[in-house]
């Protein structure tokens, strides 16, 4: 994954539709997502809204969801 930018912070995505997944737990330890302009996703702590984000191009995200799908990081679940 080729990060774009590091660390803006989400004060600059101000209005972004942030989004987690459905399976997420009530205590707020979630990644949120929120699609960019220019092909671009924003990740941040859902316990820190205001704080720094990670922006990748789509295509990252795209192959990352994939590797999570064919389990390439199963061995980290215990």
């Amino acid at each position: 994954m080729n990060k774009i930018e590091n660390w803006p912070s989400s004060a600059t995505l101000a209005g972004s539709a942030w989004r987690k997944s459905r399976h997420s737990n009530p205590n707020g330890n979630c990644v949120e997502l929120t699609v960019l302009p220019n092909e671009r996703v924003a990740m941040r702590n859902s316990r820190h809204p205001a704080g720094p984000v990670l922006i990748y191009g789509i295509s990252d995200i795209a192959g990352f969801i994939r590797s999570v799908k064919e389990g390439e990081f199963d061995d980290f679940l215990r």
